[in-house]
């Protein structure tokens, strides 16, 4: 039988499963890997299996948010999952970090998925050996990389962009950025708290490997023709990174 929302069963899942946020960017995996087989697209997740330097993976997306990222790692457990790895971008808080790589070491939970799961004291924190296969495949490939802490948060146009309506409500997402940055957060997303406590709980490795595509309030950020670039260079560095704990 099918997981409710992804439509995956386990015969068709590996036990390493790459997220992204964005459904489109799965299609990439598509001209890295071989005998790739389409499990579904189903809402906002698109799944795919297939086998790069002879390792089964796969790799499927979350959408946009802590809630719909936490229904993946649940519906990939269920088809059986030990190695989960958030892989998407993020927002820096410094601008000369735009284009290099945020593997982050923990992040903390502003979001509220992870409540539900177990109490706020409960730290969100990567796996430590799967948060070095990272480090070394971004450097065999050539980037830099930079460990610290995340924070997750649940409102965009309220925390980290300004909008009409929060600029109508005097809301000005600088105030939680700097409030951020004198805590030497390093950058801002919206899923990978949820995701880290979630795959802890569940007792598999958890990591996340982000590529800083913007800075704060988008001051800074990759332009269209970078963007896919870095983008398909981060997709093979977590593929590289799944190889070499394979190999370990």
């Amino acid at each position: 039988m099918s997981t409710l929302y992804m439509k995956a069963s386990p015969g068709q899942i590996s036990k390493y499963v790459i997220f992204s946020g964005d459904p489109w960017r799965v299609n990439v995996f598509e001209n890295l890997m071989t005998d790739v087989e389409k499990v579904a697209f189903a809402r906002e997740y698109n799944t795919l299996t297939g086998t790069y330097q002879g390792v089964r993976i796969t790799a499927t997306s979350t959408g946009i948010g802590a809630p719909s990222a936490a229904i993946a790692m649940e519906e990939m457990y269920e088809c059986g999952m030990e190695v989960g790895i958030r892989m998407g971008t993020v927002m820096s808080l410094d601008d000369s970090l735009v284009g290099d790589f945020i593997i982050p070491l923990g992040s903390m939970r502003r979001e509220s998925t992870s409540d539900f799961y177990v109490e706020k004291s409960y730290p969100a924190i990567a796996d430590f050996e799967l948060v070095q296969a990272l480090n070394e495949a971004v450097i065999l490939n050539g980037y830099k990389y930079h460990n610290g802490v995340q924070c997750t948060m649940d409102g965009y146009y309220t925390d980290m962009k300004t909008s009409r309506f929060a600029n109508e409500k005097g809301i000005n997402p600088d105030k939680t950025m700097n409030q951020l940055a004198d805590l030497k957060i390093i950058g801002v997303d919206m899923e990978s708290s949820a995701m880290l406590v979630v795959g802890r709980l569940m007792g598999i490795k958890t990591a996340v490997i982000t590529l800083a595509t913007v800075s704060q309030n988008l001051n800074r950020m990759l332009d269209d023709v970078e963007r896919p670039k870095m983008e398909a260079l981060l997709c093979k560095i977590t593929l590289d990174a799944i190889v070499a704990l394979e190999n370990k």
